[in-house]
């Protein structure tokens, strides 16, 4: 499949940019630091101002965490930049992501429709922040505490999708072996079953389980999303081991589009499905 370059000027606001963000993050990250002392305000008083502790601005200004869009637009009212940092915005919107998911993160935001279908992990939209936590703390190699916290809130802004207007259609499909995964322990698992549970009550929302004692399934080639935008074209999205593919290839986006239908026959239905959660919260 080939890559798309139409949405992207994947799977984590605030996240440490990758290399090909990172040259962005510290330009910002200079530019404030610049206007800041020019405007002859210490980190800690500028930090008050923003509602942040200095060591965190200094982070900000060192490049090594992506401000949220708010934080941006105060620091530009406080600093009276007339702007100049607000510019920054999309730009750093785009960096908090891995290069590789660079594009699905816009394609999300434009989204009417989402086709998901996973095997390994709860969808990263459907995540509570204990699971992200999990998982996270589950990398090799072993991801630094502050890259953590930045992709656990860059993760936690894109679930914004589920009170958007207007409300986009969300499908998700996963394996029964997902959620019986005690990724991070019972406690973290019986979160993200109750999360599930309230996500799947949603009028837009429809989640799905294909049991491990199915004999049919026609997603044994691996996960993948089909993403309808406004304009009605499709994208499919694959993902894997930090690389993805997202393709417009019409041949390939219809056959994706007709495998998640068969995937959804063959598994249990929305209301089943939602019944089996509550029996697997049961079990714990």
């Amino acid at each position: 499949m080939g890559a798309a370059s139409e949405p992207g000027p994947e799977a984590d606001a605030g996240q440490t940019a990758d290399k090909s963000g990172q040259g962005v993050v510290a330009a910002f990250g200079q530019s404030l630091k610049t206007l800041r002392t020019r405007a002859g305000m210490e980190r800690e008083e500028f930090g008050r101002r923003l509602g942040y502790s200095a060591s965190t601005i200094a982070s900000f200004e060192q490049g090594r965490r992506i401000p949220p869009p708010r934080a941006i637009d105060r620091a530009d009212e406080v600093l009276d930049a007339g702007g100049l940092l607000k510019v920054w915005k999309d730009q750093l919107e785009r960096a908090q992501y891995p290069a590789f998911f660079q594009g699905m993160a816009q394609l999300e935001k434009q989204a009417i429709e989402l086709l998901m279908y996973d095997t390994m992990v709860v969808n990263g939209l459907l995540q509570t922040e204990e699971y992200m936590r999990a998982l996270l703390a589950m990398r090799r190699p072993p991801l630094d505490q502050e890259t953590i916290e930045q992709r656990v809130t860059a993760r936690l802004a894109r679930q914004d999708i589920f009170d958007r207007r207007p409300t986009p259609l969300l499908s998700f499909v996963m394996d029964e072996s997902v959620l019986r995964h005690r990724y991070g322990g019972n406690g973290v698992l019986r979160g993200q079953l109750e999360h599930l549970l309230l996500i799947g009550q949603r009028r837009n929302v429809e989640i799905q389980l294909m049991p491990t004692d199915c004999e049919d399934n026609a997603g044994v080639n691996g996960p993948f999303t089909v993403v309808t935008r406004k304009d009605g074209k499709k994208f499919l999205y694959v993902e894997a081991q930090n690389t993805s593919s997202l393709t417009t290839d019409p041949e390939q986006t219809v056959l994706a589009s007709a495998r998640y239908g068969i995937i959804r026959s063959q598994a249990l239905t929305p209301r089943e499905s939602l019944e089996f959660i509550e029996k697997l919260l049961g079990e714990l």
